[in-house]
């Protein structure tokens, strides 16, 4: 996966994030700010999930998306 990308794009891929991960806050996402592990620990925090859900859920959002 190309993570780069979410990096370096990471003000435009806010609103697809919050769109995916509604229970993130715009404070959360801007201290994410395009960090991945940062992403899966909010996601965990805000949502219960498992590590493991998190990454799968990370992937295949990543994997849908039209780049």
């Amino acid at each position: 996966m190309d993570w780069d990308r979410i990096e370096g794009n990471w003000k435009q891929v806010k609103g697809k994030i919050k769109e995916q991960w509604g229970k993130l806050t715009d404070d959360d996402l801007d201290t994410i700010a395009g960090k991945r592990e940062q992403l899966e620990g909010k996601l965990q925090e805000r949502y219960g999930y498992a590590k493991d859900q998190v990454s799968k859920d990370i992937d295949d959002w990543y994997s849908a998306q039209r780049w």
